[in-house]
């Protein structure tokens, strides 16, 4: 008899285990192949001057995207909106390298996949400005692969290319793999049409081509496998070309990704509900929706915390008019862009407008073509398209994509576009509202207000960040109007210090008229209980007071730039705006010479940030 219930419990066990393995194998096999800083400049999306035919051969048997974004145009806010689900303005990690925390009810993806029994690798690249939580991969690295899964598991595979990559434009390259004549590049309408631009175009499609090349060996591993009909592929871009005014810019050009789909046969019951062999969609499919997708599409309902919206599965939703973008700090500048796009028009709406688009960005200076327009522009050789760059920006943008590709003609003052920039406008305001976006706190302050939650919780508490006071504040700072000058001055009287952070603002964007307006308001915040606020009501001083203002100004500047005594957001916030008092901050040389470049402690991501700003301060200063 016991030898009875051995046996029974044994077989019982058996049963389960292929039960269990069963229930498995009936998912789908999920690639995702994803390559980085690169657009849709491939042969599939009609671009005659690229070479990508393995990527070509993917599109015919599968389909593509013509309107899927990147919800930022720089890859580590990218990847954490990928793996979060959520849009970083709801989290604080919207700005380059910095690092936040999600509230502990919710998961990474990856988590919900492999509790569904999938085996997860990711080879190689994370980058998220988020911790992560749990246990997210089975393996990640640049030796984790599918093939390694336990016998009769689903696999769920990110391969990830890097030789598309903004730095592989401007270094070496074999004379092999230059395939791509800098004559015959194209040269968008705002870049200067140059050998030098020509030459890093032509070497960006020649990466291409390599991506190309690696992207079809991820694929062929599959189809040696055997496992083609079991096998859904996903391939996109992680936001546009790492060339200037692409990269870290939320236009088109900076949003704009490719993506492949591809369903076999046995799994085209869950592809999109549009889905056609070699045919397109103009779907709005952005970063966001990757999330539950990938879930729908393994038979898991996207959590409701999740923002976007699956395009693909069991759960896929109807089709939404617009994707959103975003743009915060930029490695060591800051700056505050959102985007609307819909399927005809971009909308840009700038709230640090008194900042020129092309703020100097060590990294991005390093490629040639920056450096060259740059000089160009200054040397005044360059024509209205051009120059737009390197000068200050608009409040509002607003581009018509199928007339207008390269972005350069703006038509938010046209009397013909103002109801679509009306209900543009009203789309960002409502989106902004509802993830409760906490960009429009000053950085430092996302994290002081989070001590002892999230910043995720602490954005969905009005009593911690009253979101309707602070982002009519921004509105109304970063309008350009004139009469709203004495409205903005009383935002430096609020409760709120955030509220007086944009008014303070408000009063630079408008540069000496605003001064003037505010002078009594800016004195009093240099004693502000934010520092945040003090830093930026000594900028317009310094910069467009008088002497004695500029002095004041200048101390209270300088004692936030020590990142080893203060907080380092403050400190990169400080130093940036040091470099804009110009010659004025020439009395205190030797005091920045001796300020430290990186803090003993703190945020690792963004320890460098000061040490990239002062040595290019006092190389501008050493010149006067």
């Amino acid at each position: 008899m016991k030898l009875y219930r051995i046996f029974l419990i044994a077989a019982f066990s058996l049963l389960g285990t292929i039960a269990s393995l069963t229930a498995a194998q009936d998912l789908p096999n999920i690639l995702w192949i994803t390559s980085e800083d690169n657009g849709p400049q491939l042969g599939c999306y009609g671009d005659k001057y690229a070479i990508t035919p393995q990527l070509d051969k993917l599109a015919a048997k599968g389909m593509r995207y013509t309107r899927a974004s990147s919800n930022a145009p720089v890859c580590a806010p990218a990847r954490t909106t990928i793996i979060s689900g959520l849009y970083p303005p709801t989290n604080g990690s919207e700005h380059m390298r910095s690092m936040t925390q999600l509230p502990a009810a919710l998961k990474m993806y990856p988590n919900y996949l492999r509790e569904a029994g999938y085996y997860c690798t990711n080879n190689k690249k994370e980058d998220y400005n988020i911790e992560k939580t749990g246990e997210v991969w089975d393996e990640s690295g640049n030796k984790a692969h599918w093939n390694k899964r336990p016998q009769g598991k689903p696999f769920f595979a990110i391969f990830n290319s890097t030789i598309s990559h903004e730095s592989k434009i401007r270094n070496a390259i074999d004379v092999k793999d230059r395939i791509h004549d800098p004559a015959n590049a194209p040269i968008p309408a705002y870049h200067p049409d140059t050998a030098i631009t020509r030459k890093d175009w032509a070497q960006y499609y020649d990466r291409m081509t390599q991506m190309d090349t690696i992207s079809g060996n991820d694929l062929k591993a599959v189809h040696d496998a055997g496992l083609d009909e079991d096998t859904i592929v996903f391939y996109y871009g992680d936001h546009g070309s790492g060339m200037p005014r692409s990269k870290r810019w939320p236009y088109f050009s900076g949003l704009n990704v490719p993506l492949i789909v591809y369903f076999p046969e046995k799994w085209k019951h869950l592809a999109p509900k549009d889905y056609q062999t070699g045919g397109t969609s103009d779907r709005r499919v952005s970063f966001v929706d990757l999330a539950p997708t990938v879930l729908s599409i393994a038979g898991i309902k996207p959590k409701t915390t999740m923002q976007g919206h699956a395009f693909a599965g069991k759960f896929q939703t109807k089709e939404h008019p617009y994707s959103f973008g975003f743009r915060g700090r930029m490695d060591e500048r800051y700056d505050l862009v959102r985007t609307v796009l819909g399927k005809d028009y971009i909308y840009i709406r700038n709230y640090m407008p008194h900042r020129i688009y092309g703020q100097h960005i060590d990294y991005m200076f390093q490629t040639p073509t920056t450096q060259q327009w740059f000089d160009l522009y200054h040397a005044g050789k360059l024509n209205q398209a051009q120059s737009r760059f390197w000068q200050t920006k608009p409040a509002e943008e607003l581009y018509e994509l199928a007339k207008d590709p390269d972005e350069i003609n703006n038509l938010a003052q046209s009397a013909g576009h103002q109801d679509i920039l009306k209900k543009m406008r009203y789309a960002q305001q409502r989106w902004a509202s509802g993830i409760k976006d906490v960009g429009f706190l000053p950085e430092a302050e996302v994290h002081s207000r989070s001590i002892g939650s999230t910043p995720y919780e602490m954005g969905h508490d009005p009593t911690k960040y009253d979101f309707d006071s602070i982002f009519a504040a921004a509105n109304l700072a970063s309008s350009m109007k004139a009469g709203d000058l004495p409205a903005i001055v009383k935002l430096l009287n609020d409760k709120d210090s955030a509220v007086r952070y944009w008014g303070a603002i408000g009063l630079l964007c408008h540069e000496k008229e605003g001064m003037e307006a505010g002078h009594q308001a800016l004195i009093k915040a240099l004693s502000d209980a934010s520092a945040s606020v003090q830093i930026m009501a000594a900028e317009s001083l310094g910069r467009y007071g008088s002497d004695d203002d500029a002095k004041k100004a200048l101390d209270v500047i300088l004692s936030h730039c020590n990142v080893e005594t203060g907080d380092v957001y403050e400190a990169i916030l400080a130093a940036n705006a040091l470099d804009y008092l110009g010659k004025r901050a020439l009395p205190k040389l030797a005091e920045i010479k001796a300020l430290p470049l990186k803090p003993n402690n703190g945020p690792k991501r963004v320890a460098g940030y000061v040490g990239r700003l002062l040595p290019e301060i006092i190389g501008k200063l050493e010149k006067k």
